[in-house]
């Protein structure tokens, strides 16, 4: 709420002097947010950017490549639906081929991952493209050494950062990917419309932002800082929202959401009598959790049959929880944050249970 009242606030006093604003007072303010932010993510803010959003920032790396056909762009099958029709569009334009990696579920361990990689993953490879935390199957994808693979054959690397900052500890020096986008709008509870991009120096030359304006050819930060008229007061409300973050301390907020999504899961395993798509170490503030196989009765399992038991919990229950068809099973992704408690999950469980005992 705060850093909503900021953003307000700042809305108010760019309508009452826009022009000061705009000339004399917006440029100060994104340096020192974007310094401030690039400490918090171990980078050099020389090398990252404010955008509106992790599709932004996809969307600005694949669309600055000088992609030719036979080219091949590397993924898993976890990959973000919106990332995968954006790799779609490219290869409709320029004839590149997607190869497409297979993840079977439930996953044994991160190893699992590692070795369908180093196993698949061909040197001359364009770009490989990795989700940090893959938004339907929410594990935490062996980023580390899935760059060290890549890197070692000569192939550099997008990840998919968008539900990172915030859930995860991130230090870009010690990841060293070649771009990195996550937003801000997610765990990390900014105003909507505030993500990170983070390019390596050395790439920084190739890479324009989607709409070209008056910072053209001052520099990368110079680039993204001005793409016309825009409203930056989501941007500026970051101020407050690190400050609250500092203020509680990040390993104690991560902690407890860690710690509130196993106690989740083992409290929703126990009633439903299921299992999770992956080891409980692999997950972060989202777990998958498989339901009663009791909804499908052995029949195939279709996006269809999620939507409709997740529009019964929240027209019955007043419950908003995705529900996944993957591989042929029903999964909830449940979530934890500070605001969330025990209670939460409790109800949950018993909507489900009621739900199956009217099948």
């Amino acid at each position: 709420k705060d850093a909503l009242d900021v953003a307000m606030k700042w809305q108010v006093q760019v309508e009452l002097q826009p022009l000061r604003f705009f000339d004399r007072q917006v440029l100060p303010h994104l340096v020192w947010v974007m310094r401030r932010l690039a400490q918090f993510v171990g980078a050099d803010p020389r090398d990252i950017a404010l955008v509106t959003n992790a599709s932004t920032g996809t969307n600005t790396v694949i669309k600055s490549q000088k992609f030719q056909s036979g080219d091949v762009i590397y993924c898993l099958s976890v990959t973000y639906g919106a990332v995968k029709k954006l790799l779609s569009h490219v290869r409709d334009l320029t004839g590149v081929t997607i190869q497409e990696e297979v993840v079977n579920f439930p996953l044994e361990g991160p190893e699992q991952i590692v070795s369908l990689v180093r196993d698949t993953l061909r040197p001359g490879t364009r770009l490989a493209v990795f989700d940090h935390i893959p938004s339907n199957t929410p594990f935490i994808t062996p980023l580390k050494e899935l760059i060290d693979i890549c890197h070692d054959r000569g192939v550099p690397v997008l990840v998919d950062g968008a539900h990172a900052l915030g859930a995860l500890p991130i230090n870009l020096r010690l990841l060293n990917p070649d771009y990195y986008v996550t937003n801000a709008h997610k765990w990390f509870c900014c105003p909507k419309g505030v993500a990170l991009l983070y390019v390596r120096r050395d790439l920084q030359g190739a890479i324009r932002p989607l709409v070209v304006s008056h910072g053209h050819g001052a520099g990368f930060n110079a680039e993204f800082a001005f793409p016309g008229m825009k409203d930056y007061s989501s941007f500026l409300s970051l101020h407050t929202v690190l400050d609250f973050w500092l203020c509680v301390g990040p390993d104690r907020m991560r902690t407890y959401m860690h710690d509130l999504v196993l106690q989740a899961a083992g409290l929703l395993l126990q009633k439903w009598h299921t299992r999770l798509l992956a080891p409980v170490d692999m997950f972060g503030s989202m777990a998958l959790v498989q339901l009663p196989s009791d909804f499908h009765g052995g029949a195939g399992v279709t996006y269809d049959l999620a939507e409709k038991i997740q529009n019964q919990l929240y027209h019955r229950f007043n419950i908003e929880v995705p529900l996944k068809a993957v591989q042929g099973e029903l999964y909830a992704r449940i979530s934890a944050h500070i605001y969330n408690e025990p209670a939460d999950y409790e109800t949950l469980g018993d909507a489900i249970l009621q739900l199956k005992s009217e099948l």
